[in-house]
C-alpha cells in the first residue's frame, strides 16, 4: 500500500470520528450576552446519552399528560384542522425544561398549544452521560386529530 493511499484513509477515518464526536452536542442560544456576542450553551443529543431523559412514569404516562392537558383549539377544530406539531426542547439536569421549539408546525393556534402543553410538564427524570446528569434535546410529537 502506497503512503499516499494510507494518508487518504487516515485523514478520511479522521474526519468520520471528529464529526461522530461533534454531532453528540449541539449549542442553543441561553439568552445572554457577553461583550456583544451570543452565548449559548452545549447540550446532548438524546441518542448520544447514557440514559435518556424521561417524563415521569415513561411513555404512557407522557400521552396520558398530553391527552389530559391538549385543549385542542375551537377555531383550529371547527374547520377540520389536524396533525401532528412536533417540537423540541431541553431537559436540564434538574429536570426542567426549557427552548421549547417548533420544528415542524400545523398552524399558528395548534403550534402554540404543543408548546403550552410542553411547558406545562413536570419535571422530568434528566438525561445521564458518563455518570454525570447533563441537557439533553428531546424531540416531541403533540398530535392534534377529530
Amino acid at each position: 500500500m502506497n503512503s499516499r493511499y494510507l494518508s487518504t484513509i487516515v485523514i478520511l477515518l479522521t474526519l468520520i470520528f471528529s464529526q461522530s464526536a461533534n454531532s453528540q452536542t449541539c449549542k442553543v442560544s441561553n439568552g445572554k450576552m457577553e461583550n456583544g456576542m451570543q452565548q449559548f450553551t452545549e447540550v446532548y443529543e438524546f441518542d448520544y446519552v447514557d440514559i435518556k431523559p424521561e417524563f415521569p412514569g415513561g411513555g404512557n404516562s407522557l400521552i396520558d399528560f398530553i391527552n389530559s392537558t391538549r385543549e385542542y383549539p375551537a377555531e383550529a377544530y371547527k374547520n377540520g384542522i389536524q396533525g401532528r406539531v412536533t417540537c423540541s426542547f431541553i431537559v436540564h439536569p434538574d429536570g426542567k425544561i426549557s427552548h421549547i421549539k417548533v420544528l415542524r408546525g400545523v398552524e399558528t393556534s395548534l403550534n402554540n398549544e404543543a408548546v403550552r402543553i410542553i411547558s406545562e410538564m413536570p419535571l422530568w427524570t434528566p438525561g445521564i452521560y458518563q455518570g454525570t446528569a447533563v441537557p439533553v434535546r428531546v424531540v416531541c410529537c403533540i398530535p392534534f386529530r377529530k
